[in-house]
């Protein structure tokens, strides 16, 4: 995935994973805020220790001036926050909100039954102070797993499921009581019971993912959870980091009928002409440099002279693939998805048959260069919310393509015909241009505005016949 291309924001997964960066960067920015003040405090010993070398003992040692120089203010702050982060939060964050609501109660209660002797109040503390002792029992101790997360594949296709195992192994020599694991998968959470392991015994769980729409999953981390039956405290350990999963749109294969939009399979002609190419021009009199290969030795014979064959010059053929995202012209999200999968679909054929392919969106391109890429490109596609001209997306194609042979543009059911005729004329002259409309559950239609051909579908299943009306 490019790093210019965001993720989808209208998705949980995304937004779960987003959630996740941003915790991740707040941590990151605290311990570089801690870093920064053992480094001014460092400085500040530094300066001190040499103002006062003169007057320093010479048996002191060279940590001494350091040492004082923490005593004060600011270093007794910078170990107290290192002791909340290292010893007292980790502690502190097994106990949930419950429990907090119940000690809290529990505090308040004995709190006012001892020192007003009302008996009641110190029965229901003792009642509150049972259970979160008993959750304490639950929590105590350590366990020490080697898990493994395995996805079978890192990408698969809307539709298929994603499947992959958990491996939870015993590495001591001590048997580990029965647990719970916890596999995070987007914003969802899928738990596995682990059985008492002996030592050196393995545990295995398969799971599968089902993907149900275009998206970045994020699966992971697997963590081991022990928790009393109140949920008074919750104890977590996290055993293996998270991995990607992305969900490609769904695609169908055209065949070269289908996408004959480009109608000849020599290239588009040019009026250059070339000495070696493929669509022969014309014969003409040899010039010393020409290859000897090309000597038509017929009229040679026939009229006394070396005649070499003339050719015209061809292009390869260049497809480019403009998708256009925009949020106001999509009736919903199925409809935009619709179009992510032609747009993916004609990319993917064009890619098959070895032409050139520039695809890219208003505000970014896909990588054409690889298609495992290419894919993750488009699976990462997402709607614009801001209002940005149309014609703007026949610019962009111009500008990355200006010798392409067909431009498809890929829209949906609310862009206008005015719109459509703005890009167009953005296009160079000898372009086929093709439009091609996502609209739910319409038929294959045909139309045009000006030279621009217009085809409307309303399921992936009819790209096939709706590009084969084009190329007739």
């Amino acid at each position: 995935m490019s790093p210019e291309t965001s993720l989808p924001a209208d998705t949980a997964d995304a937004r779960a994973a987003k959630a996740l960066a941003k915790k991740r960067r707040g941590a990151a920015r605290a311990s570089a805020r801690a870093a920064s003040r053992r480094q001014r405090l460092d400085a500040r010993a530094a300066a001190r220790g040499a103002t006062t070398g003169t007057a320093a003992s010479s048996t002191e040692e060279p940590g001494t001036a350091a040492g004082t120089a923490r005593t004060g203010p600011a270093a007794l702050r910078d170990r107290l926050v290192e002791l909340w982060l290292r010893r007292l939060h980790p502690v502190l964050d097994v106990i949930s909100p419950i429990g907090w609501a119940v000690l809290a109660v529990a505090v308040f209660c004995w709190s006012v039954g001892l020192s007003l002797h009302i008996t009641e109040l110190n029965v229901i503390a003792l009642a509150l102070t049972v259970p979160l002792a008993i959750a304490a029992l639950f929590v105590l101790g350590k366990a020490s797993y080697r898990v493994t997360l395995d996805l079978q594949t890192h990408r698969v296709v809307v539709g298929t499921r994603a499947v992959g195992r958990i491996e939870v192994a015993n590495p001591t020599q001590r048997m580990i009581l029965p647990s719970r694991i916890e596999l995070a998968v987007g914003s969802a959470t899928a738990q596995f019971l682990v059985p008492r392991l002996p030592a050196d015994a393995a545990h295995e769980e398969l799971f599968a993912v089902p993907t149900r729409r275009r998206a970045v999953l994020v699966v992971g981390p697997v963590r081991s959870v022990r928790d009393d039956p109140l949920s008074l405290m919750r104890r977590q350990v996290t055993w293996a980091k998270e991995q990607e999963l992305f969900v490609h749109p769904r695609t169908v294969r055209l065949d070269e009928a289908a996408s004959g939009f480009l109608r000849d399979l020599e290239g588009t002609p040019s009026s250059a002409l070339s000495s070696s190419d493929i669509a022969f021009h014309a014969l003409r009199d040899y010039a010393p440099g020409d290859d000897r290969r090309h000597v038509h030795w017929r009229t040679t014979a026939r009229t006394g002279r070396l005649m070499v064959r003339q050719f015209e010059e061809t292009r390869r053929s260049h497809v480019v693939v403009a998708l256009d995202n925009l949020a106001e012209h999509y009736a919903d999200d199925d409809e935009f998805e619709l179009a992510v999968s032609v747009a993916a679909s004609i990319s993917t054929q064009t890619v098959r048959e070895e032409k050139e392919l520039t695809p890219f969106t208003f505000e970014a391109r896909q990588n054409a260069a690889n298609f495992r890429q290419m894919m993750d490109d488009y699976t990462v596609v997402g709607q614009l919310k801001e209002r940005i001209p149309f014609h703007e997306l026949g610019q962009k194609a111009a500008d990355l393509a200006p010798n392409a042979s067909a431009v498809m543009m890929v829209v949906g059911s609310h862009t206008t015909a005015k719109e459509l005729n703005s890009a167009a004329n953005q296009l160079p002259i000898g372009v086929i241009a093709v439009a091609i409309r996502c609209v739910a559950d319409a038929a294959v239609q045909r139309s045009a505005i000006g030279r621009l051909d217009v085809v409307t579908l309303g399921s992936l299943d009819t790209l096939a016949r709706a590009l084969r009306a084009v190329g007739r």
